[in-house]
């Protein structure tokens, strides 16, 4: 017998491969077993991907340190959890989309008309986007923290790795919370997306006090820094997305015009 996945030769009575640590599947694939992989890769206690959200709660420093020091056995690697979080948030977004759409309603943050259209067409753009949006935010995000919390144990990679983390499970948990907000209370579901985004800031500061050892006062002081660098960048980023929408056709310059 040999392994399926590297073709070594196995004795009869294996169950994992002594090579690549494979594990052999002597069933034809069914239901019942498809659920049974499902169940003991997500659903038991002790699987890395529990194990890496609830660690990256309570003991974030490990998490992220573990796989920046070499130690990748106990947490799932950040690109698989960033590959998780993408497919969880396109699954809400797909549900979003298909049946609550209407509930992204701004007439009741702008009580100007541009504005509202402004904000209409830009969620309609970011809904389309939102992955290369995801994409572009991570890399960015890394290297105003390497600027803003500069340690020579963290290189830029390592701060994207720490991103990829953060963002993946902010996305994850308010995607999830989201979607139950829609399904029982929808009609505060704007105010609890504003509210979720507030405490994804208050988490990452939490984290990055934890990953870099800081003291209240020092966290303070390079977060004021880092909302100035973020400032900057998120005004470059509105000029560019302001272009892209008029060049794809979402806006045009006559939506800002004053009514006759």
């Amino acid at each position: 017998m040999n392994c399926k996945n590297c073709n070594t030769n196995l004795t009869s009575d294996s169950d994992y491969c002594n090579k690549c640590g494979g594990k052999i599947i002597r069933n034809r694939l069914t239901i019942k077993n498809l659920f049974q992989h499902f169940s003991e890769t997500f659903l038991n206690y002790d699987n890395k991907f529990l194990q890496t959200v609830k660690n990256l709660f309570l003991k974030p420093e490990d998490v992220i340190g573990s796989y920046v020091d070499g130690t990748r056995k106990k947490y799932i690697n950040p690109i698989s959890f960033f590959a998780i979080s993408l497919t969880i948030s396109g699954v809400y977004l797909l549900i979003f989309k298909k049946f609550f759409y209407n509930y992204m309603d701004a007439s009741s943050l702008y009580e100007d008309e541009n504005m509202r259209r402004m904000f209409d067409a830009s969620k309609d753009t970011i809904f389309e986007y939102n992955s290369f949006f995801y994409f572009i935010l991570i890399p960015a995000l890394a290297l105003i923290s390497l600027i803003v919390f500069y340690n020579k144990k963290y290189n830029y990679t390592e701060h994207v790795v720490i991103y990829l983390y953060t963002m993946s499970l902010t996305s994850i948990v308010s995607s999830v919370i989201s979607l139950i907000v829609l399904l029982s209370v929808p009609k505060f579901f704007l105010w609890i997306g504003i509210s979720l985004n507030l405490i994804s800031i208050l988490f990452h500061c939490y984290l990055l006090k934890r990953v870099f050892q800081l003291k209240t006062s020092e966290l303070f002081l390079k977060f004021l820094l880092f909302l100035v660098v973020f400032g900057g960048f998120y005004l470059a980023f509105g000029i560019l997305m302001f272009l892209f929408m008029l060049i794809n056709g979402s806006i045009n310059m006559q939506d800002f015009r004053p009514p006759s």
